[in-house]
């Protein structure tokens, strides 16, 4: 009995250890080196204008109108709810992912004023993995950017050039494709025009 007890006492003791440095000390030591070492990124990357957040580099928001470019389709909630993130879980024989992916590219060619054979790409028309994602493709954003120049009465070729500027190569120069923040470049063309 006394064997016992002591061993219950221990493992008290180890658990209340455990707990303090895996469940305080541990997070208060990176979230502080995080504080330090990269504040924006730490913080969520937010987006400040005149003193007001209006946005995140790592969260899309919905962009409708014809003058801003238009993300990927959001499977979160009602679009870009951080709180209800996940993708749709519909496979690729799901007739429901099929015709909704359908649906959209009718949507896509027409808003972008497209032929009815144009090819869209694929981000285009599905929804990324979080429901949440601020990129799309350089193929992407140049389908839509003469749609943008009309609708803000710019030239093509500068809308063109504000989308290079805000177009993401591949990490490390191999993990990823390249992409362009519709966030931060929406964001840029109310700033400039």
């Amino acid at each position: 009995m006394k064997n016992m007890l002591k061993e219950i006492r221990t493992a008290l003791a180890a658990t209340l250890a455990l707990a303090v440095l895996l469940c305080g000390l541990y997070p208060a030591a990176v979230w502080a080196t995080a504080q330090v070492a990269f504040p924006g990124k730490a913080n969520g990357s937010l987006i400040e204008r005149d003193g007001k957040i209006v946005g995140s580099r790592l969260i899309g928001q919905p962009f409708a109108a014809p003058h801003y470019f238009h993300p990927r389709p959001s499977a979160a909630g009602s679009g870009y709810d951080a709180a209800a993130s996940s993708g749709s879980n519909l496979g690729p024989t799901s007739k429901k992912l099929l015709d909704a992916v359908a649906q959209r590219t009718v949507e896509y060619r027409r808003k972008n004023g497209l032929p009815s054979d144009a090819r869209v790409p694929a981000d285009a028309v599905t929804a990324s993995g979080s429901g949440l994602d601020p990129h799309i493709s350089p193929r992407n954003a140049e389908l839509q950017a003469q749609r943008v120049a009309t609708a803000r009465g710019l030239k093509l070729d500068d809308v063109r050039a504000l989308t290079t500027q805000h177009t993401q190569g591949r990490d490390l120069f191999v993990f990823g494709e390249p992409r362009v923040n519709v966030v931060t470049l929406n964001l840029a063309l109310d700033e400039r025009h």
